[in-house]
């Protein structure tokens, strides 16, 4: 494996100590968030973490190789080159072999984690299945990695861009768990509230390290979805994003824009209708992420040292 990965050596010091280690992507700040703000909230977040006392791994691809964890020069690098692809399961292989430098997605960061045995990864929102893929069959890869890939992801619950309703029923269908963090809606990245019930709801860090213990001591493989409510000071009125989503659909429509281009152009978009509230929304949910997942994977850690 050391011929395609390299670990930051801070990253390396917890995985050999079992300390809590947390994932991070790094799609989120070279595609959806403009500089310097997406620099910013990538260093606030590391920040986050370890204060709450875990250690961050920024995962992406630098010059065809897998990095378990960004230096700040490289993070700096990744967040100002234009030459980063958008990386998912499919693209990995591509990537490091042509010697590319690449952005992960969900996917891809919790395979990248699950090559290092990091079992906890913050996010914004998930991808899920997109509006209209009845006739497009548009469903993100997320979904299927939340199946088969043991990390459990912390995020602000599925993109409000997307398909709330039919990605949950996806997600059922394949069996991944999805809980509300302290409440019984699902929560839809700029809002508290998706107008739909998770099916499972847990309280604190300690009953999610838990369940996903027993989870993966019964042999029960892929991860989990944590749906974390964006703190309310920050959380949208519903009617306005979802009338700013519509707006930044019709535009995507209208410009032939699909496939992976679509959620950085909508992001985007939105950002623009909304004057930039929606982006400050989108930092302050990543960084409530971190906080979270660095909990968990601490409460995780201690819970596997008590049982060792």
């Amino acid at each position: 494996m050391n011929k395609y990965i390299d670990i930051l050596p801070e990253v390396r010091s917890a995985l050999n100590k079992n300390s809590a280690v947390v994932a991070l992507e790094s799609t989120i700040i070279s595609h959806g968030m403009p500089y310097p703000e997406n620099l910013k909230c990538a260093k606030e977040c590391e920040l986050i973490i370890r204060e709450h006392g875990a250690t961050p791994a920024t995962m992406a691809i630098l010059d065809g190789r897998i990095k378990i964890g960004l230096s700040s020069k490289q993070l700096e690098r990744l967040v100002v080159s234009v030459d980063v692809m958008k990386c998912s399961r499919r693209d990995l292989p591509y990537a490091i072999a042509t010697g590319q430098n690449g952005a992960a997605t969900v996917s891809a960061t919790m395979i990248m984690a699950s090559l290092a045995d990091i079992r906890f990864f913050a996010t914004g929102g998930i991808g899920g299945v997109h509006r209209g893929a009845e006739d497009s069959m548009d469903i993100s890869s997320d979904l299927i990695e939340l199946s088969t890939t043991d990390v459990c992801v912390i995020s602000a619950g599925i993109k409000s861009i997307l398909d709330i309703g039919r990605s949950l029923e996806y997600l059922e269908t394949l069996g991944v768990p999805v809980v509300a963090y302290g409440q019984d809606d699902f929560p839809a990245f700029y809002t508290q509230e998706s107008g739909y019930k998770a099916p499972l709801r847990l309280e604190t860090p300690y009953e999610v390290a838990k369940m996903m213990g027993v989870k993966w001591t019964l042999g029960l493989k892929g991860g989990a979805i944590i749906g974390n409510p964006i703190p309310q000071d920050y959380s949208m009125p519903k009617a306005e994003i979802d009338a700013a989503i519509e707006i930044a659909l019709q535009k995507a429509s209208n410009l032939g824009i699909e496939g992976k281009d679509i959620t950085p152009f909508l992001l985007d978009a939105i950002k623009d209708i909304t004057e930039g509230r929606s982006l400050e929304a989108n930092m302050q949910l990543v960084k409530n992420n971190a906080r979270l997942a660095a909990e968990i994977a601490v409460a995780y850690s201690r819970q596997s040292s008590m049982k060792s």
